[in-house]
């Protein structure tokens, strides 16, 4: 981990940022889950350790670490977006009970790609594959029409 740290430090500096302890924090927190979380739910995680930390704060700095390719950003329409730090080539599971992402760790097809680009005529660069549907977990929510939309 103190190796993964340090490099991380390094493309922070490199790219004309400083590892702030603000950053760390978030970047620390956002590394220990999988389970995407909201900026809300990372200033709540942060907040315990740094009281004092705005949500403004934890959202600039969300921000950076997503232009500094360390963090990716998840946008479900208007209303709200998730970040995880796993940012390797994957796809996700949204439960449309309790909102849930999951990573799947599935390769992408090669042929959904090489059809996307035929019938387009556009260079495909990459692709996001997202699967919708229900989880086996206990703790059911309903996802009003305006939290995934458009």
């Amino acid at each position: 981990m103190k190796s993964a740290i340090e490099s991380l430090n390094r493309k922070i500096r490199e790219s004309g940022y400083r590892m702030t302890k603000q950053r760390a924090v978030v970047l620390e927190e956002l590394s220990k889950t999988n389970d995407h979380p909201r900026a809300d739910e990372i200033y709540q995680r942060v907040r315990r350790r740094l009281p004092n930390i705005s949500f403004g704060t934890v959202y600039r700095n969300l921000k950076t670490l997503k232009e500094l390719g360390l963090v990716r950003e998840l946008n479900y329409g208007k209303k709200f977006s998730r970040f995880e730090v796993n940012i390797g080539k994957h796809h996700h599971f949204i439960c449309l009970g309790c909102g849930r992402v999951y990573d799947l760790d599935i390769v992408p097809s090669r042929k959904l790609c090489e059809e996307a680009a035929q019938k387009t005529g556009f260079e495909v660069a990459d692709c996001r594959v997202e699967f919708y549907g229900y989880c086996d977990a206990k703790e059911k929510r309903n996802l009003s029409d305006t939290e995934i939309d458009e």
